[in-house]
């Protein structure tokens, strides 16, 4: 059985710093694309940032500059560095993973991290 677990969210101020985390653990024989979406109260969820197995990474246009994706294949995880956090970063963060399990290649998603930015 596969799991995709978030862990790192939490309240911060404008202006500082969030790492989140995601791990995929269970029977896992490779993982291609990992990326990280977010949905704010009352929006629909968006894509932040993706990495491929091999590193390629995407951005939607208002996290270019401060979020930065990583990736260490070993441990099947995925990272989100959020700097210069802004209000309208506030939102849930969900991990997605494209991997290939004893069920065939499929979308796994985790359960969510809270990121609240205020003062």
């Amino acid at each position: 059985q596969v799991q995709v677990v978030e862990s790192g969210g939490g309240l911060v101020q404008p202006g500082g710093s969030l790492r989140l985390s995601c791990a995929a653990s269970g029977s896992i024989f490779s993982i291609n694309t990992m990326g990280w979406f977010r949905q704010a109260p009352g929006k629909q969820r968006e894509l932040v940032a993706t990495i491929s197995n091999g590193g390629t990474t995407t951005y939607v246009d208002s996290v270019k500059g401060r979020f930065a994706i990583s990736r260490d294949n070993a441990k099947n995880t995925v990272y989100l560095q959020m700097n210069s956090l802004k209000f309208e970063d506030t939102a849930v963060y969900y991990c997605n993973a494209d991997l290939v399990s004893y069920s065939g290649r499929k979308w796994y998603w985790g359960q969510g991290t809270q990121v609240t930015v205020s003062s």
